[in-house]
């Protein structure tokens, strides 16, 4: 169904900052560790045409994406942020993916399967990758002049949106800040540059920020990114109490950063969970709590509850919310929550490929560590990945976490 296509990965900088930021942390604290991913898609019954139809197509963009490296000016602007250490962009500046590391499969169903396996510091820095040449491979045989259209009339309503959140912005009210994440599901790399360009022309105090690295050097914008799930996750099998796990993270973090990239991510083992770890001494540490997953009105109430119980002025930190959401969704969201603390937002599909086609709901998930199983038990049932039940089960005794209803 897939046409022959150029090569779409074209910069290894085109990828998401926590990419980076995680990759860092491994390589100068946990260098020998060793991760599966799996992918999978979580509305496959959605799909316009069976994902396997792309999997030779798929194969020759991996074996093209392999023979990338860094180049010059990419480690310059690397080496000139300020959390990035220089051996680090040294260890880039020698990088390159290895492809024995990915197998690509295919089921008499029409599913694709997609297995990385290997050292940490190689496999943790595809994903992005390769969900973005999935889902270009995927809509790239769906395009046609119409949809186009239909994308820019929704980008125009977007920007239209913009121009009004900024008319109703106050300036002694804390600001409205919203980012691009949509570099893992975006119908193109070239939408999303069109995309991202045009928000940050129409209204830059607002639209700041996109975690593509490449873009932000681009555009001169803001990269932003801390950590993802599989950082956390990647603790329940490293060399500490499986309950301890979390707290092990963020201070693996906090030991590599030292107060930057503050912003950590709750829904690993559910917020619940999450805020018995993250007592006085982390919840000073850290600016603020992501939110990927649950209703994110009882989840920044609680957080809220939480900082006031531990006597910190809410008002000094802030919630980045980044599920699921719509420029309308982070509004409504920055108007409850403004009078209490700081937000932003980072919207990714709604952003990246609203075109009007069924958007592909693909993942690519961190699912063993060090030859054990790791799981996440998000907020949001649907989104928990595991190969073992068993572990899960385990993983929700020692955190107390009740099954889903």
């Amino acid at each position: 169904m897939t046409v022959a296509h150029a090569p779409i990965i074209t910069s290894l900088l085109d990828n998401d900052l926590y990419k980076f930021t995680m990759l860092q942390a491994m390589l100068h604290q946990f260098p020998q560790t060793h991760g599966v991913y799996r992918f999978r898609c979580r509305n496959n019954k959605d799909a316009a045409y069976p994902l396997a139809d792309i999997k030779e197509a798929l194969e020759k963009q991996l074996d093209s994406l392999c023979k990338l490296r860094f180049l010059q000016d990419e480690l310059d602007y690397l080496r000139n942020l300020r959390f990035m250490r220089s051996d680090f962009v040294d260890y880039l500046e020698l990088f390159q993916l290895k492809r024995r590391f990915v197998t690509v499969s295919t089921d008499g169903k029409g599913r694709l399967f997609i297995d990385i396996e290997g050292p940490m510091i190689q496999a943790m820095f595809f994903e992005v990758f390769v969900l973005a040449i999935v889902n270009e491979l995927y809509f790239n045989a769906l395009t046609d002049p119409s949809v186009m259209e239909e994308g820019q009339k929704r980008l125009d309503e977007k920007v239209a949106l913009l121009h009004s959140y900024a008319q109703q912005q106050k300036t002694d009210a804390p600001p409205f800040i919203v980012a691009d994440f949509g570099t893992r599901r975006r119908f193109s790399k070239q939408w999303q540059a069109h995309v991202v360009e045009t928000l940050h022309k129409a209204e830059p105090d607002i639209f700041s920020g996109t975690s593509n690295v490449l873009l932000a050097k681009t555009l001169e914008m803001t990269p932003i990114g801390t950590m993802a799930h599989e950082f956390m996750q990647a603790f329940q099998a490293l060399d500490v109490r499986l309950r301890d796990s979390q707290k092990a993270a963020l201070e693996a973090w906090v030991h590599e950063y030292r107060g930057d990239l503050g912003i950590a991510l709750t829904d690993v083992v559910g917020m619940d969970a999450f805020l018995r770890d993250f007592d006085l001494y982390f919840a000073k540490l850290f600016d603020g709590l992501r939110h990927d997953s649950g209703d994110p009105y009882i989840w920044g109430d609680k957080a809220i509850a939480h900082y006031q119980k531990l006597k910190i002025d809410s008002k000094t930190k802030v919630l980045t919310f980044s599920d699921g959401l719509n420029l309308n969704k982070a509004w409504e969201l920055h108007q409850y929550f403004k009078d209490r603390i700081k937000t932003s937002f980072g919207i990714g599909t709604n952003l990246t490929n609203d075109m009007g086609l069924t958007q592909m709901n693909i993942v690519l998930k961190l699912v063993e560590c060090n030859g054990q199983p790791v799981a996440k038990l998000s907020d949001s049932p649907g989104k928990t990945m595991i190969n073992n039940d068993t572990y899960l089960a385990y993983l929700r005794q020692v955190f107390e976490v009740d099954e889903p209803k």
